[in-house]
């Protein structure tokens, strides 16, 4: 029985550890913030991450 609740209380700390960096990527993107860190000025694959919108 000790076994089985230390496996649960692992998974509930892992499960809300995941829900927080997934929350914490959601913010960032709504605000308009990149995942990479880097600038796109050098990024080969800019284009694909912001396309240019068509006017």
């Amino acid at each position: 029985m000790g076994s089985i609740l230390g496996s649960v209380i692992v998974g509930i700390i892992l499960a809300a550890i995941i829900g927080g960096i997934i929350w914490s990527l959601w913010k960032d993107k709504k605000k308009g913030k990149h995942s990479c860190g880097g600038t796109c000025g050098g990024c080969p694959n800019a284009s694909s991450c912001h396309p240019k919108s068509h006017q």
